[in-house]
């Protein structure tokens, strides 16, 4: 059921060592850069958005948004990143029932993300939806209850487990397929040669 809206989560605590380092969600693919696109995608979505991001948040400071860093420290992954947004929601929107989590690498996503999880993980009764096109599953594009949130948390400090798939197959998670063309709206650019083509699907498809 979607009714409360999610609370929309953009994930930018990434390295980006493929890519030499600084922020992806700053590269530009047409006329706008891959961080614009996500939020107003996702903003209609959702019941507000915030970013993950690790570091100095004054270099995000022009979206607007709360930038929210990982509380488990040394880089623990895309986990980390959804335990502070899971955290962020219980005590900033306590009427928030789920976070929307995306990477902020992702130019295309799917305007319909929010409404498919949610229907499909009502329809299988399980807690967790996550996306997957073609052959590939997306863990990080999932809804999360925020009611899990101290669970996770005992995964990653107590078990030290970092592995996505792992946790959520302890509560139940159903996987939500979106097509490929005309572009996969979960293509992510992690390296220059991902830039060079998400400028040339952004043009062909006229996005």
């Amino acid at each position: 059921m979607m009714g409360v809206k999610p609370l929309g989560l953009v994930l930018a605590g990434g390295l980006a060592r493929r890519m030499g380092g600084g922020d992806k969600a700053r590269i530009r693919i047409g006329n706008a850069t891959i961080l614009e696109r996500v939020l107003a995608r996702l903003a209609p979505q959702c019941a507000g958005l915030i970013l993950n991001a690790n570091g100095d948040p004054a270099r995000f400071a022009d979206s607007g948004l709360a930038v929210v860093p990982d509380s488990v420290p040394g880089f623990a992954g895309p986990l980390a990143g959804i335990l502070a947004g899971l955290d962020w929601a219980a005590a900033e929107r306590p009427e928030v029932i789920d976070v929307l989590s995306v990477p902020g690498d992702c130019p295309f996503l799917p305007d319909d993300l929010a409404a498919r999880l949610a229907a499909a993980r009502t329809q299988a009764g399980v807690p967790i939806a996550c996306a997957r096109s073609g052959d590939w599953r997306h863990p990080v594009v999932a809804l999360w209850p925020v009611a899990l949130r101290e669970d996770l948390r005992h995964a990653l400090v107590v078990e030290d487990l970092h592995k996505i798939e792992i946790w959520t197959a302890r509560h139940g998670v159903v996987t939500v397929d979106w097509p490929t063309v005309p572009v996969d709206p979960f293509f992510n650019v992690n390296t220059p040669e991902d830039v060079t083509a998400a400028q040339r699907m952004a043009a062909e498809a006229g996005l």
